[in-house]
């Protein structure tokens, strides 16, 4: 909070807007209402999901597995990213641009940008642990003990938070005379900095830095563990051992490919000026699409998982 109301102070002096415009999708807002319905389904149902899988994996001691660990966490990831975004796209979908005061501008871009790098952090963090369990299966218990996975999620916070907090704080400092429309439907980074009558050029560097760091710190270590997994499914003596271990990662890698594409095609240019209209688009990936993928794809079509899910819906009956 001091940190806050410090930055409150800095702002103050170079900073005329008190309040922006979340522009919302404008072209398509005389459908608001079925695309309320639309993303309030979407929302309800990764919400729901992503919840399923976080108290399944902490009531069942089958799941107390790294991997079931890892897939909470990021299960929990999920569930508040959609809620920082989400539940103001509804409204503007039903009463049209919505504003946002600028201190809740800023620390929704905050927890945004900050739960998507740790989110990304983690995604390599779960493409190692599949590494080591496929590949260095005798070595896995070992490797991935209780005490490695927590400073692994540990080290997904810090390095994540050590990252975009200066970012933030200095577009934060950035001069806004106006105008005040955000051509988004939430405060991201790049709009904000567009915005700015100050010279954007060094934070907008920074942006794009920041942005191909973690991208492709991420990218690189889940490419290489994924080829390493490849080459080991493909010299299983199984045929049925290769299909099932195929199977389970071209599911993980559809939802990655989603993930990183979008995000790349937001994040990774040093100009987004051009593209901002675009971006909006491609911010629906990330934001409603994926996390509602992402229980279907990871866990519900696993058969452990169902008779977890099973198995804790006929507790619940027999406790009424």
């Amino acid at each position: 909070m001091m940190m806050w109301n410090k930055m409150s102070t800095e702002m103050g002096n170079v900073t005329t807007v008190q309040e922006f415009t979340l522009e919302g999708f404008p072209a398509i807002q005389h459908l608001g209402n079925v695309f309320f319905f639309v993303h309030l389904l979407a929302y309800l149902a990764s919400t729901v999901g992503n919840a399923i899988i976080v108290t399944i994996t902490c009531a069942d001691s089958r799941l107390h597995t790294p991997m079931y660990f890892f897939l909470s966490i990021f299960s929990f990831f999920e569930c508040c990213f959609t809620s920082t975004v989400i539940p103001k796209l509804l409204i503007i979908f039903l009463l049209g641009r919505q504003t946002i005061s600028f201190p809740a501008c800023f620390i929704q871009a905050f927890v945004t940008v900050f739960l998507g790098a740790a989110g990304f952090f983690l995604i390599a963090v779960m493409s190692l642990d599949r590494y080591v369990a496929i590949c260095k299966p005798l070595h896995y218990p070992t490797i991935m003990n209780l005490k490695t996975c927590f400073l692994l999620v540990t080290a997904c916070f810090t390095l994540a938070f050590t990252l975009i907090t200066g970012p933030v704080v200095k577009v934060s400092q950035l001069s806004f005379c106006g105008p005040h429309v955000i051509p988004h439907f939430f405060c991201d980074l790049a709009p904000l900095i567009h915005l700015s009558c100050s010279d954007t050029s060094s934070t907008e560097m920074l942006a794009f830095v920041l942005a191909l760091v973690i991208l492709l710190t991420s990218l690189i270590i889940t490419i290489i563990a994924y080829s390493n997994i490849a080459v080991t499914i493909v010299q299983l003596p199984s045929v049925r051992e290769r299909q099932k271990a195929f199977s389970t990662c071209s599911s993980h890698l559809i939802v990655l490919s989603l993930i990183y594409g979008s995000c790349v095609f937001i994040y990774v240019k040093p100009k987004q000026t051009n593209r901002l209209d675009s971006n909006r688009e491609a911010a629906l990936v990330t934001t409603v699409v994926t996390p509602l993928l992402n229980p279907v794809i990871y866990t519900l079509r696993n058969k452990q998982v169902h008779q977890a899910l099973r198995e804790t819906m006929c507790r619940m009956k027999i406790s009424r």
